[in-house]
């Protein structure tokens, strides 16, 4: 009987905030330590992706989550940083996959076979488990990002483009982790410049 190779899930999370990275994972799942509740992260509580994240740890053959910081996004799009943060989570995993899937339309440029699943993180348990530890993660950098560069909100909006933080924008100017290569922010600093 063949062995079905090893698939690995992959997501992101923090493609379209205006500050901060993106947060990459790459996840392979045991089938014989199956995660119950396994779900897109956007569907569940901040509680719910926690505990799940500590069973993905310690349950999954592997794991590997990577950070796109904010001058690479800026230096090459926030796609295509999406897209090299997917290749590095791969090929930080410490089991090497098959065949790997990736939420969306696109997928980065690996050595093994790849596919693109639309809406795969409510559909493949495997990017289910991705989208929960990039969230997670990406979270967590959000909410310490908060304590640095006080005032803009980030550990409640996570730096997407709320009211809030557009305020806080236009108030404070742009901190050193806003992407300015994204219109909201590059007008924030236009604003600045004619104050």
């Amino acid at each position: 009987m063949p062995v079905e190779p090893l698939v690995a899930g992959v997501d992101e999370a923090g493609r379209g905030p205006l500050a901060g990275p993106v947060a990459v994972a790459a996840v392979i799942l045991d089938v014989r330590r199956p995660i119950d509740g396994l779900a897109d992260s956007k569907a569940l509580t901040a509680a719910r992706r926690e505990s799940l994240a500590g069973a993905i740890r310690e349950r999954a053959l592997a794991h590997a989550v990577v950070i796109v910081d904010v001058p690479e996004i800026d230096a090459i799009n926030v796609l295509a940083a999406s897209l090299e943060g997917m290749r590095r989570a791969v090929a930080a995993l410490e089991t090497t996959p098959g065949q790997v899937l990736v939420d969306g339309n696109q997928v980065p440029r690996l050595a093994c076979p790849c596919r693109a699943v639309v809406g795969g993180d409510a559909l493949e348990p495997a990017i289910s488990a991705a989208s929960i530890l990039a969230k997670v993660e990406r979270d967590a950098y959000m909410t310490a990002l908060d304590g640095r560069f006080p005032g803009y909100g980030f550990a409640r909006h996570k730096g997407y483009a709320t009211r809030e933080h557009l305020e806080a924008l236009a108030r404070l100017g742009p901190c050193p982790e806003h992407r300015r290569s994204f219109a909201p922010v590059r007008g924030a600093m236009g604003d600045l410049f004619r104050d």
